[in-house]
C-alpha cells in the first residue's frame, strides 16, 4: 500500500475527510500532483473538479514542487517601513532564488507574506517554524547553511 492509499485507509475512504487528505498528503510530499489529485478522486468517488476546487482555494494547497525548507520574508507594513525589501533582496541573493520559486535542487521555496504575527521584530525572516529578525548578511548565509 503506498502512502496515498494509506492516508486515504486511515480516514475510511470518508468523502467528508478530502481536506483533512489533502492537507496529509500536501506535508508529505510538500506538493499535489495531478495524479495524486486523481488517484484521490477516485478512491473517494469524489469529482475531479471538486478536488481541484479544495486544493486551489486554500492557500495551504500547492499544486506546484516546494522545497524541503519553506523560506518566507514578511512585506507587511511594520516589517516593510522597518526594511523588508531589502531583506527580501538578500535573502533572494544568499539562496539563489526570487519569491514564488523553488531551487534546482528543491532545497528551498521563497515566498512573501503580509504578516507573521510578529510586527515589533520586523523585517522578519521565516525558516521551516523558527523566526529571525532583520538578521545580518553573514547571519543570513548561517541560517541557510545550517539548512540540511
Amino acid at each position: 500500500m503506498n502512502q496515498v492509499d494509506k492516508i486515504i485507509a486511515d480516514h475510511n475512504k470518508d468523502k467528508n475527510a478530502l481536506i483533512q487528505i489533502l492537507l496529509q498528503i500536501q506535508k508529505e510530499n510538500r506538493w499535489l500532483s495531478e495524479d495524486v489529485l486523481k488517484k484521490v478522486s477516485r478512491k473517494l468517488d469524489v469529482p475531479l473538479t471538486q478536488v481541484y476546487h479544495i486544493a486551489t482555494f486554500y492557500k495551504a494547497f500547492s499544486l506546484v514542487p516546494h522545497g524541503r525548507h519553506s523560506l518566507a520574508v514578511c512585506l507587511g507594513t511594520a516589517c516593510h517601513v522597518r526594511g523588508a525589501p531589502r531583506l527580501l533582496d538578500k535573502v533572494s541573493e544568499v539562496v539563489g532564488v526570487k519569491p514564488g520559486e523553488t531551487s534546482k535542487d528543491m532545497k528551498f521555496s521563497l515566498s512573501t507574506v503580509n504578516c507573521l504575527g510578529c510586527c515589533a521584530l520586523g523585517p522578519v525572516f521565516q525558516v521551516d517554524e523558527e523566526y529571525y529578525s532583520d538578521p545580518s548578511s553573514t547571519e543570513l548565509k548561517k541560517i541557510i547553511a545550517g539548512c540540511d
